[in-house]
């Protein structure tokens, strides 16, 4: 029987990447029990070898996406990822108490942390890099585009469902003369954003979705879909479609998968995004059924892979100004994290889509911005 280092350099070699190579992305080991943690618990085992310096990598992003690309991680999955998977079918990992865990966990942990990391406006979702060669222009594209697909008008009232640190709503407040509310699970969210935002019509609230009960010209969601769950998604639709008037328009952002039938990533909902978990298309397609018609899907997933890479590098320039705060072993989570999604976004592992929505169809049909 092949040893456990035999057989993942074997899947590895699928991959074209070595052990101990000289190229960039490949894999250097320090330690061999590396192999039987990355075997018996997928991305969890391989993952938490990194974290304790058990192997290395000098450009994990490209180890990724090669991993990734070659398909060989669906070759790995053990008993402990399927009980996983079993665990958010069985259980609502993402209840109303449970919702919070995600903002003590992720978004309290400090803003300073993001305001190095993030572009001037802290958005912390997809950039839109089509005519965009930085990060700040690439988020001011992705929402300019994002209020134009709207349709927004001044005196719209608009909810913002997951508003982060407000740079939406302070956008669109400023260039389209709106009213906005937002809704945020995060303190030190609410605390930052009615500083950036103080003197606009920008309202935070410290709220879940679900207790939303009002109506709004236009909803968007930006990067907040990836937190509500399966169990959750009819309810969240119907919530967006309670507060959402008429005549209304609501443009969903996610981050998404391309098959239904997989669990979330087990190393990211223990250290990134406490129960987490991407929607597919027909999650998506089942969940806005007797709610709203799909006026519009756009995919710009691979523009993650530049805005991952571009958080990676203002993080690790910071890091010698943030390492007061943080350890050894975070510094290794967090880039684990970022360019480990970097390389699944260029791998087309997953996607990004921006959803538009109305409730009951727009007469004439639905014309996307030319952008």
């Amino acid at each position: 029987m092949a040893t456990s280092k035999a057989y993942a350099e074997e899947l590895l070699r699928r991959a074209d990447i070595r052990l101990n190579g000289d190229r960039p992305w490949d894999m250097q080991v320090h330690d061999e029990s590396v192999f039987d943690q990355a075997l018996s618990r997928g991305n969890l085992g391989l993952g938490e070898s990194y974290m304790a310096g058990l192997w290395d990598c000098p450009a994990l992003d490209q180890f990724f996406y090669r991993l990734l690309r070659s398909g060989i991680q669906d070759e790995v999955n053990p008993a402990r990822l399927i009980f996983h998977s079993l665990k958010a079918r069985v259980f609502n990992l993402q209840d109303s108490e449970r919702a919070w865990k995600v903002g003590q966990h992720h978004y309290d942990i400090g803003n300073e942390l993001y305001q190095r990391m993030l572009d001037e406006r802290m958005v912390y979702t997809c950039g839109y890099w089509r005519n965009a060669d930085n990060l700040d222009q690439a988020q001011r594209d992705k929402l300019e585009l994002s209020c134009q697909k709207l349709q927004l008008k001044p005196g719209m009232r608009v909810l913002d469902i997951g508003c982060g640190w407000g740079s939406f709503m302070q956008y669109a407040a400023e260039n389209y003369q709106v009213e906005c509310v937002g809704v945020t699970i995060s303190k030190e969210q609410v605390n930052m954003g009615n500083q950036r935002c103080e003197g606009l019509p920008v309202e935070f609230r410290l709220q879940d979705y679900r207790d939303l009960d009002e109506k709004f010209d236009r909803i968007i969601s930006l990067g907040m879909f990836e937190h509500v769950g399966q169990k959750n998604y009819d309810d969240y639709m119907t919530v967006a479609r309670r507060c959402l008037k008429d005549d209304g328009l609501f443009l969903l952002h996610t981050i998404g998968k391309n098959v239904t039938d997989t669990a979330a990533d087990p190393w990211i909902s223990r250290y990134i995004f406490p129960n987490g978990e991407v929607p597919s298309i027909s999650q998506i397609g089942k969940a806005i059924e007797d709610c709203f018609v799909a006026e519009d899907l756009h995919n710009f997933g691979a523009d993650y892979d530049k805005t991952l890479m571009a958080w990676f590098d203002n993080f690790d320039q910071a890091w010698p100004d943030l390492q007061s705060q943080f350890d050894t072993q975070f510094y290794r989570m967090w880039k684990y994290y970022l360019l480990s999604c970097a390389g699944a976004f260029r791998s087309r592992d997953i996607q990004l889509w921006q959803w538009v929505l109305s409730p009951e169809g727009i007469e004439g049909g639905y014309q996307r911005p030319f952008k």
